[in-house]
Order: structure tokens, then C-alpha cells, then sequence
């Protein structure tokens, strides 16, 4: 069951049908089968529950009726919330930031990858343990029943402040290591692809470059840092890094994890922004980006705009003339056909200065 909960007056409010339509998606990439749905308006969350009692109470009777096993809410869940509506609908609850991490989980490949990614999930967990021991309110009270589930979450806790420790020591020698590597490539003009997910950034990667990159029509296809150079003119190379893409809500430990990640996309000469032309959000996805963007880039470096899938744009004429004057470096391409003449073009007439006047 997916729930989706949107407050009144609030900046897309109007939209919660299409932030469930995402949220199905990413449940989907776990492949797992959505039965339902609910939704719910309110002038500010309960604290205890997020949504209304009442709401609870239909919720709990759709969970039986339709045989659910578990209930997914797009907006974040407190610990006390999450615990409260387990107990209440009597199934696992999750919400949308669990969910992304239980992708990152299962797509993360390289060292690196694996690392940000625990890391993520324990910072996650910390103040959650006490869901896990949930089973021992069950147990009959009394004189020798109460210490062992406090200790033991203690000693949970404890383990979990070592490991925590240890993984950022690790992800900080990942970053000196990228830094020498940055360094030892830094006569090379370098592309960061950039954007919301399933955008079309590894497709563009595999356009230019001949890349097996990994093409998947699912959300976060690509977690690890993909890097490969291209010829995008007789005499002119460049490396093009592929990164992991970006989504509406990504938790902050998330986005803290693979900061070594995103600083390629901080250090790139040219941040190729791809963007979905044929989704209908594409705006405020954009906007998404731009968000996170805002807090890697110095100001200083060029930017494009790639519109990507204009295969798929109905009235693709029309579009063109509405975007093109109001996006820094405007193109139209679509990866998957191999249809990047013009996405080169615009890069050649980036790159050429500053390859001139290295």
C-alpha cells in the first residue's frame, strides 16, 4: 500500500498523485507489487501518526481487505510515527527514504559505492533501534524481564557509533584518492552528467563514449561512479563522468554519503545537466537538481542543459521554442538513438577556450 500525505497551501500540494506515481516506481525497482493506494490532505501532520485517526482506521481496514504486507509513505517517518503505525495497521511500515536506501542497497557494486551506502542505512537506523525491540513490550513484565532489551540496545548502539566512525575514516581516504586522481588527470577537460534519475545520463554516456554502461528504464540504474574519455572532435578529448542521479526527497545522510561522489561532478570543467523533455514534471525535477547543484557548484564553470528523449516529446518543434531562450546552453538530443550531434556541438563550443588556453 502506498500513502501519500499532502498539507494545505503547501508548495505542491496539488501534486500527490504524481509523487505516488514516483514512489510506485521506486517501489517497483525493488520489485515489489503495489495494491493500493491512499491518500490524505491535512492543515499539519500528527505527530503520532502523520495522518488523522480516522484515516489510520481506513488504512488499517484496506491493509486486510487487499492482503498487504506492507505500507510505504512518501514523506519521512520519526521513529515514534513509524513504531506507532506498525502497531496500528499490525504490518511493516516504511517510508520513501527507507526505500531509496533499500535501492541503493541492492544497485551498489563498487567499494565506494558499498561504504556510502552503509553508512547511509546506519545513520539511518541509529534512532530507530528501538522499533527492532519492539517484540520485547510483549513479554511478560517483572523482576529479571526488564534490563536485557535496554542493554542490548545500548550495546547496539554502541557497535553502531564504531562503525559509523570507521566508514567515515574510509570515505575520507576515498576522497584523498580522488583528489590524486583529479589531479593526475587535470590537463583533461572533464564532463560531469548530472540530473534527476532515469534522465537518460548513462545512455548519453554510452552515446559518446561506446561505454557498457548499464541502460535500465528503472530508477538509480547507476550508483557507481562511471568514467570514460571521448573524441568529441578530431584533436579534442575529454572525460566524461557518469553520476548518480538525483530524486525528489533524497535523504540528507544520503546525499551526505556520497558527497566524495558528487565532489566529480563539484570538480568537473563542464556540468552537463540531462533532463527527462518527456516527463511531465520535468520542471520541477529540474528544479530538484538544481537544488543540490547550488551547494557544489562554485558559479565559475559552464553549464548545459541537455534535453534528452525528444524522440518521445510530442510536438518536439513546439517545445524547443518555449525552453530554448530560458536554460543556459540549451540542446536537444536523445541518447538512446545516438541522436548527440548537437549536444557535441555545444560542447566543442565550451571546451574549445579553455582547451586553447591551456
Amino acid at each position: 500500500m502506498l500513502v501519500g500525505v499532502s498539507l494545505r497551501r503547501a508548495a505542491g500540494a496539488g501534486h500527490t498523485d504524481e509523487h505516488l506515481d514516483e514512489l510506485a516506481r521506486l517501489v517497483d525497482t525493488t520489485r515489489t507489487e503495489v495494491v493500493g493506494r491512499l491518500k490524505q490532505q491535512l492543515s499539519a501532520p500528527s505527530a503520532n501518526l502523520l495522518l488523522g485517526r480516522g484515516k489510520v482506521a481506513e488504512l488499517a481496514e484496506l491493509v486486510r481487505a487487499l492482503s498487504a504486507t506492507l505500507v510505504v509513505f512518501d514523506d519521512d517517518l520519526s521513529p515514534s510515527q513509524g513504531r506507532n503505525l506498525e502497531r496500528a495497521l499490525e504490518c511493516r511500515v516504511m517510508d520513501r527514504a527507507e526505500v531509496i536506501l533499500d535501492i541503493f542497497a541492492t544497485r551498489a557494486k563498487s567499494r565506494e559505492a558499498k561504504l556510502q551506502v552503509e553508512l547511509a542505512q546506519l545513520e539511518y537506523l541509529l534512532p530507530r533501534l528501538a522499533r527492532m525491540w519492539v517484540h520485547l513490550s510483549r513479554v511478560r513484565g517483572g523482576i529479571g524481564l526488564r534490563g536485557p532489551g535496554e542493554t542490548q540496545i545500548e550495546t547496539d548502539r554502541r557497535m553502531i557509533r564504531r562503525r559509523l566512525a570507521r566508514l567515515k575514516r574510509e570515505l575520507v581516504g576515498v576522497q584523498r584518492h580522488r583528489a590524486v586522481l583529479r589531479h593526475a588527470r587535470r590537463h583533461v577537460t572533464t564532463l560531469a552528467l548530472v540530473g534527476y534519475t532515469n534522465a537518460g545520463k548513462s545512455s548519453l554516456l554510452k552515446a559518446l563514449t561506446g561505454s557498457d554502461a548499464l541502460i535500465d528504464d528503472r530508477l538509480f540504474a547507476t550508483l557507481d561512479t562511471l568514467t570514460r574519455e571521448s573524441n568529441v572532435s578530431p584533436g579534442l578529448r575529454v572525460r566524461v563522468v557518469d553520476t548518480v542521479g538525483f530524486i525528489r526527497k533524497l535523504p540528507h545522510h544520503l546525499v551526505a554519503s556520497f558527497r566524495a561522489t558528487l565532489e566529480e561532478a563539484g570538480q568537473a570543467d563542464v556540468l552537463v545537466h540531462v533532463i527527462d523533455a518527456s516527463h511531465p514534471d520535468w520542471e520541477q525535477q529540474l528544479a530538484v537538481v538544481d537544488e543540490v547543484l547550488a551547494e557544489l557548484d562554485d558559479g565559475r564553470k559552464a553549464l548545459v542543459h541537455a534535453f534528452n528523449k525528444m524522440d518521445v516529446v510530442v510536438e518536439p518543434a513546439l517545445f524547443r521554442a518555449r525552453v530554448a531562450d530560458h536554460y543556459t546552453n540549451a540542446t536537444f538530443m536523445s541518447a538512446a538513438r545516438g541522436d548527440v550531434a548537437e549536444f557535441q556541438a555545444t560542447v566543442r563550443r565550451l571546451v574549445r577556450p579553455a582547451a586553447q588556453l591551456a
